[in-house]
């Protein structure tokens, strides 16, 4: 069984403090090896790493910087289908599933070639007589990733492609169940020319995860992960005067109008709620269908396709849905399903008959695609994430039965409306409370130039990830005023200096 390894100075790195976590087949259940857990001593020699690299990385100009992530994006295509295998092996999503996860990071690489036009500032001539005034964006520094297991390789290409593109060092910490992919992503920007110490990879828990956020040369922290852990990642790098961007759990509605394209829902539905096993921080949770009409026709035509659901192995690549990430996650959906049943949710589809009877999956991490119908507000399974396959339909009266649901719940991170009518779709846009909208979309993550993150408690900062917003997380403002010295007065002036 082998150990993995740190990624430090350009180099693959063996950890040194003898703790490691177990990393899992979900498929088969066996253990396929052991990720290091860094010591917080271990963390500052990282951090040391980056930061020693940081200032000829900040005075390399942008366009070869972006020259340098130009090549990784080449790389990238070229190593899809491994780095995809990476993720389905430690994972356990289907193999499409995860070339769709190297594709949308991708896109956010694709982004990042341009900023030598995004990092351009502004310049005033003659704000007072003789004097002008221009602006610059700056980086960081060191800057450092805390980044959940759903998408190894996406959601840390949120982030450190825009970081290291605006000039900063880059300390990324994955999560320990499936760290290849970081490793594969790091030893690939080192082939594009990256240099040695600018993006680094520290496996970890808890322990290196406090490191990071109280060592004073780590200047900003990017999380994704569950709204606890957000808010405290939140709160611990912010009083160590550290910018944050942590983005936390969600609990997304999918509103079905009578008017709807049912067919059409139905399908956006299914992908929505059971692709990723629905580990997804955007998977749609919650259905709800406006009228009883609508609700039982939905129901009806569920029904079929999810007892058809392909669950299997990312190997079968006719697999739909692969099995959980780890032992103790299949428990905790279980569990849900369990108090569901519990608080008088009506179980249509039960997931927990599922057996996977194939030769060598028999101790996979399999369940079967589940649907609540009748739930309430009240009920657990509506109100906390439970990051499985399990969808809950909430039954309205009407539209603003519908929008009242949504309104209520604490988690404000991706929407979706299906209709035809286009009112309903702008009032629908315009009054919810919810940061990501889609109307006849059902997972309205942004394209790379725009900018993700949630409202209310799937959100803690004032920065949405990648796009604009990404690029003023890792920049900071300075502003030049200059005037040179002919015609200045040489006496002193104790006034307030205007621009008059």
């Amino acid at each position: 069984m082998p150990d993995l390894s740190h990624y430090v100075g350009g180099a693959r790195v063996a950890g040194r403090s003898d703790r490691f976590s177990d990393v899992f087949d979900p498929a088969t259940g066996e253990v396929t090896g052991r990720a290091p857990l860094a010591s917080a001593d271990e963390v500052a020699d990282v951090v040391a790493v980056a930061k020693a690299a940081f200032p000829a990385w900040a005075k390399t100009p942008p366009l070869r910087r972006a020259r340098i992530l130009d090549k990784f994006k080449f790389l990238l295509q070229e190593h899809a289908d491994r780095l995809a295998e990476a993720i389905s092996a430690e994972h356990g999503k289907t193999h499409e599933d995860a070339l769709g996860e190297v594709t949308r990071g991708l896109e956010v690489v694709e982004f990042a070639v341009g900023a030598p036009h995004l990092l351009k500032g502004e310049i005033t001539e003659n704000v007072g007589t003789g004097v002008d005034s221009h602006s610059l964006r700056q980086p960081l520094g060191v800057v450092a990733g805390i980044t959940p297991f759903n998408f190894p390789a996406m959601v840390p290409m949120w982030m450190f492609p825009v970081a290291l593109a605006c000039g900063n060092s880059f300390i990324l910490k994955p999560s320990e169940r499936d760290p290849s992919a970081s490793l594969l992503i790091a030893e690939l920007l080192t082939e594009a020319g990256l240099p040695e110490g600018v993006f680094n990879v520290v496996n970890g828990d808890k322990e290196a995860v406090d490191a990071l956020l109280t060592h004073p040369d780590v200047k900003a922290v990017s999380f994704v992960g569950s709204t606890p852990i957000a808010r405290y990642i939140y709160a611990t790098g912010t009083a160590h005067g550290k910018r944050v961007q942590a983005l936390g759990g969600a609990k997304n509605h999918m509103v079905i109008m009578p008017d709807a394209d049912l067919d059409m829902a139905v399908g956006a539905l299914m992908g929505a709620a059971y692709g990723s096993a629905g580990e997804r921080c955007m998977a749609v949770s919650v259905a709800v269908p406006v009228g009883e009409k609508t609700a039982d026709a939905l129901i009806e035509r569920l029904v079929p396709k999810i007892e058809a659901l392909k669950i299997g192995p990312a190997v079968d690549r006719s697999s739909e849905m692969g099995p959980l990430v780890t032992a103790q996650h299949l428990a905790k959906v279980r569990g849900y399903v369990d108090a569901g049943v519990a608080e008088g949710a009506e179980l249509v589809v039960d997931g927990r008959e599922f057996r996977m009877d194939r030769q060598g999956y028999e101790n996979g991490f399999f369940i079967g695609g589940t649907l609540f119908d009748k739930v309430t507000p009240e009920m657990s399974i509506w109100r906390e994430e439970i990051f499985g396959p399990v969808l809950s339909v909430v039954r309205a009266a009407d539209y603003d039965g519908a929008v009242d649901v949504i309104s209520r719940h604490d988690y404000g991170n991706g929407v979706a409306v299906f209709t035809r009518d286009g009112d309903v779709a702008r009032a629908f846009s315009q009054d919810i409370e919810v940061g990501m909208v889609g109307v006849n979309v059902p997972i309205p993550v942004p394209m790379a130039f725009h900018s993700f993150g949630g409202w209310k408690a799937s959100l803690f900062g004032d920065h949405h990830m990648h796009g604009p917003e990404g690029m003023r997380f890792y920049t900071r403002l300075k502003t030049v005023t200059t005037r040179w010295p002919t015609g200045m007065r040489a006496d002193a002036d104790f006034v307030m200096p205007t621009m008059g």
